[in-house]
């Protein structure tokens, strides 16, 4: 299951590792424990065999084996062990003790079943002085294991209680520094959301740690790209109110005059007219969609396999026609396709822009050609004509939406151009303006060409 709080993944991230090598300590520790109470039995063990082996003497030529309470009380620690002992003589000969109890090696103890009881076992020998081939004599005691495992069992359970104290005391700890850790963050939530914020100025975090400071200022910074947006979105609705302004009345001015005139001839006239503002303004309102969708993120990217070409050829034939009219030479040089990749609605749209901009700009018998080709990598596309051009010191202005040059001839709605640059920057590409070599304009687009 995936935990979707930070501060519960942190605390397990932490703790988890913590409880885990916790865990193999304890094993470890159970271990420790046994070996611990391992050795102290057989210490026991030993110096109660030693006791006995001591008293054991020759007493008017018999060995007499007496067992000293000392050597059968130091097992007395409370969990009522019992105790069983042997004495024999080097020959086998039982001096006192269970005759069937197991004789364990001397060194080290061993541990085994004696009346269905787990015993520990260890056997001492011990030279007897004036025993003759009695001697050495061995002591065999054996204690059950209640004490030795409930010494394992209170050493165990206290490393288990250190090491449970040590993983609760650093979760506590854990949660304390995330608490402190995090109230950065939590004040970066209450200042964005605070409803008092009405406005896109940057936050501010006081205390803010180093590994939050970029999230801060990437905030900040995205926060400047949509004030951006938002103050052009502003300036391209006042300029699209006012661009469409002047032509509305003007087409109420045409048709008020149309409908007052009563002479035919005057009334055509009148009509013709606003049937060519009508044109315009069409165009107009056709830019300015075009142009919304062609800013960054007004709608979802596409990667169309388009061939230049064909969308230039396509888009003249339509062009033709007002080329015509004017008897303009609108030519193509092309020696093939030219494939790229993006917005094929779009890439036509820039195409059209340039066209019409050059018919436009262009006196009635004049030339407009248009030209494309690959070369290193690029579809070169350029459109030249035989107009006035358009001054070097300017050349970065007509870029601009709504930007017009102050003794155009032709009526235009100054955003031709700023549609070509959108549509050419969102393609990863570049425009440029330049001299014709007979004058006029000459504008180079370039755009990548597809793979494969």
């Amino acid at each position: 299951m995936r935990i979707s709080s930070l501060r519960l993944q942190l605390l397990a991230w932490v703790v988890l590792p913590l409880a885990g090598l916790a865990t193999i300590n304890l094993w470890t520790s159970h271990g420790n424990a046994l070996a611990t109470a391992d050795l102290v039995t057989d210490r026991m063990l030993l110096g109660s065999a030693r006791t006995i082996a001591e008293r054991v003497a020759m007493t008017d030529g018999v060995l007499d084996a007496t067992i000293p309470p000392a050597a059968i009380e130091m097992f007395d620690t409370g969990d009522r062990d019992r105790v069983y002992y042997q004495v024999k003589t080097a020959r086998g000969r039982l001096l006192t003790g269970y005759p069937d109890l197991p004789e364990a090696p001397k060194a080290p103890s061993t541990e085994a079943t004696f009346r269905d009881q787990r015993l520990r076992l260890l056997t001492f020998s011990h030279t007897v002085i004036g025993a003759g081939a009695d001697s050495p004599i061995t002591v065999t005691v054996g204690v059950t294991l209640a004490g030795h495992d409930a010494m394992v069992n209170r050493l165990w359970l206290s490393d288990f209680t250190q090491q449970l104290a040590l993983v609760a005391i650093a979760g506590v700890f854990v949660l304390l520094g995330l608490h402190r850790g995090l109230a950065p963050l939590i004040r970066l939530r209450d200042a964005v959301r605070s409803p008092s914020r009405n406005d896109l100025d940057p936050v501010k975090v006081p205390g803010a740690q180093s590994e939050i400071r970029p999230l801060i200022d990437a905030l900040n910074a995205y926060m400047e790209r949509v004030r951006a947006q938002m103050a052009a979105q502003r300036r391209f609705i006042a300029n699209a109110a006012h661009q469409l302004r002047t032509p509305l009345a003007l087409l109420s001015t045409q048709a008020s005059y149309a409908l007052r005139e009563s002479a035919a001839d005057q009334r055509q006239e009148a009509l013709v007219a606003l049937q060519a503002s009508s044109g315009r303004l069409a165009r107009l309102a056709e830019q300015l969609l075009t142009l919304s969708r062609a800013e960054p993120g007004s709608r979802r990217p596409r990667a169309d396999r388009i061939d230049l070409t064909e969308a230039a050829r396509h888009v003249l034939e339509t062009q033709a026609p007002a080329a015509l009219a004017r008897n303009i030479d609108l030519g193509f040089d092309e020696s093939g396709p030219v494939p790229v990749v993006g917005d094929g609605t779009m890439l036509r749209e820039m195409i059209v822009n340039l066209v019409d901009n050059a018919l436009r700009y262009t006196p009635a018998g004049g030339t407009v050609t248009v030209g494309l080709a690959a070369s290193d990598g690029e579809a070169v596309l350029t459109v030249a004509d035989d107009g006035p051009g358009i001054p070097a010191d300017q050349r970065e202005h007509v870029f601009e939406r709504f930007y017009r040059l102050g003794d155009a001839a032709q009526e235009g709605s100054g955003l031709g151009l700023a549609i070509v640059r959108e549509v050419v920057e969102n393609a990863g590409g570049r425009v440029s303006l330049a001299d014709g070599a007979a004058g006029g304009l000459v504008v180079e687009v370039r755009l990548p060409l597809a793979g494969g």
